[in-house]
């Protein structure tokens, strides 16, 4: 009976789980190119890249199947991850949501969140939106379509830190932890208070949560959180010793691939598995990650300060200058930060049947000083993104495979 269990259990393990990671390709495609990779091959550890890519093929009833490489691939070693966490917290939000549903409370529910704890704040009303008030709805919008980090602790304080990781842990992404909001200097007992909230629909309240307390530190097992050689204190003086980024968000570059991996692809999974989300909830997630800025009227965007490819460093970089693609789309999560440039993507070819995920991190800090705002983005991080992305589409569009149906990640952008 137990070696027949085990037998059923191998047999149902999910494809997104039992993938065997090719270590060599990779690097031999970027060596092929050195006029586009040397640099950083030769630094791979000063520009700490990793790299994992997900080759898609569909069998004749479109059921994907799942081939993966990676480069330079360390769990256990840390990046500061930055605004990628917020893939994540959409994705928790939105179940919340689904269980507390027979109460009444919907994504489209007003949001007043209040203040009880040392550096909290209040959020009444949202002139981005098209009533002036602020919903989860429209704070999942602005988090995918240009990374907002206000709307981002919204949903950290609306999901609480305890369940936040242990969601993390729930769906195996053990090499992974969010403590903390973003862009206000959140750490420590600051980050464990989360405000108290109030939903209504209309006049009516829906669902009251009080203002919550997580104690836990959720170690994790991570080289590398002390780096660089000095750092601007919060004073803007330069402080001559390594900068610590202990205590702050982690999020591995596996469990970023391996999230959207899940998201992108819930049919590929047992059911236990599956993240909870309704069908409503994955169309509100693929059209605003796909999204450009330029395509949304509620919230509004400047297309000086955020053009159509603003969020799609792993094909386009962060050219401003450039027209997309009318057949190509990318869902994504980006981040960047402590000169960091990371990007976890779901790209799609539609005219030429051709889809993968890609997920990459490099960082380049020369004068090795943090908090200076002096990293080497627009020299080394978005070209390697950009050329990343797009040698592997070229080797894609060479790729040999049945005819594939992409109708699925059709969105209507109007």
């Amino acid at each position: 009976m137990r070696i027949l269990l085990l037998i059923t259990l191998l047999l149902n393990y999910s494809v997104v789980m039992a993938q065997k990671t090719d270590t060599i390709m990779l690097e031999k495609l970027m060596e092929s190119k050195p006029e586009l990779f040397g640099s950083v091959l030769n630094h791979r550890d000063k520009n700490q890249v990793q790299i994992l890519y997900t080759q898609i093929t569909r069998d004749v009833k479109n059921k994907p199947r799942f081939k993966s490489y990676s480069f330079n691939l360390d769990p256990h070693h840390y990046f500061y991850p930055a605004s990628t966490v917020k893939l994540a917290a959409v994705i928790f939000a939105l179940e919340k949501v689904n269980r507390l549903k027979s109460i009444g409370l919907t994504v489209k529910s007003i949001m007043i969140t209040d203040s009880a704890f040392r550096g909290q704040t209040k959020v009444e009303k949202d002139g981005s939106a098209e009533n002036g008030l602020p919903t989860l709805e429209h704070f999942i919008k602005k988090i995918l379509l240009t990374s907002d980090n206000d709307a981002f602790n919204r949903l950290f304080e609306f999901i609480g830190r305890a369940e936040i990781n242990d969601k993390l842990k729930k769906y195996g992404f053990r090499d992974s932890r969010i403590l903390n909001r973003l862009a206000i200097g959140d750490a420590g007992e600051t980050a464990k208070h989360t405000n108290p909230i109030r939903f209504y629909n209309n006049d009516r309240l829906v669902y009251e949560q009080e203002a919550q307390y997580d104690p836990k530190e959720y170690e994790l097992n991570l080289t590398n959180l002390v780096m660089g050689k000095g750092y601007l204190d919060s004073a803007d003086k330069l402080v001559n010793k390594p900068f610590s980024l202990a205590n702050k968000n982690a999020f591995a570059i596996n469990d970023q691939h391996r999230l959207m991996q899940k998201l992108m692809f819930p049919e590929a999974l047992q059911a236990h598995e599956r993240f909870n989300l309704t069908a409503a909830d994955y169309k509100l997630i693929y059209t605003y990650m796909s999204k450009y800025p330029t395509e949304s009227d509620y919230p509004k965007y400047d297309e000086k300060e955020f053009w159509p490819t603003y969020a799609k460093m792993l094909y386009y970089g962060r050219e401003k200058n450039v027209t997309p693609d009318p057949n190509i789309r990318i869902f994504n999560k980006y981040g960047d930060s402590y000169g960091y440039i990371i990007d976890n993507s779901y790209f799609v070819d539609f005219k030429n049947g051709i889809e993968y995920l890609l997920t990459a991190v490099v960082q380049s800090n020369e004068d090795g000083i943090y908090n200076d705002n002096k990293y080497e983005y627009d020299t080394v991080c978005f070209p390697f993104m950009k050329n990343l992305g797009r040698t592997i589409y070229e080797m894609e569009t060479s790729r040999k495979k049945p005819k594939t149906d992409l109708s699925k990640f059709k969105m209507n952008y109007q």
